[in-house]
């Protein structure tokens, strides 16, 4: 079965930088998109970015110009992805989850990603 693991978050004040890491193992080994997404205590689960095999990525508005999403890819497959995230806010304090689809197209909705890593919990303190 694919499997997703995530590393990485941990405690930063305001204006501090983390990476996040999640790699890939098992099968299938076709994954079309990836992404990362959060949620914080009493909010609903939101896409933070994605990034398709062919590189081409998306983010959400709260967090452009901050978070840079890569991956590393072989063979039509996304074997890891990553998220740099610099200049760091309170708000962006939640769990961090990885998420892979192997459907054709690349979205923002959690609903479209079948497979999710256990997540990695990011705290900003101000």
């Amino acid at each position: 079965a694919l499997q997703l693991t995530e590393s990485g978050g941990g405690s930063v004040q305001a204006g501090g930088s983390l990476r996040l890491s999640c790699v890939v193992s098992g099968f299938p080994y076709i994954r079309y998109c990836m992404g990362w997404f959060r949620q914080a205590p009493g909010k609903q689960r939101e896409a933070v970015a994605i990034i398709d095999v062919d590189g081409e990525s998306t983010y959400t508005d709260s967090v452009k110009g901050r978070f840079t999403i890569s991956s590393d890819t072989k063979k039509n497959s996304i074997d890891a992805i990553y998220l740099q995230m610099n200049d760091l806010k309170p708000d962006d304090t939640a769990i961090y989850y990885c998420a892979a689809t192997r459907g054709a197209g690349c979205s923002m909705a959690p609903a479209d990603f079948p497979y999710w890593g256990r997540g990695t919990q990011v705290t900003v303190s101000s």
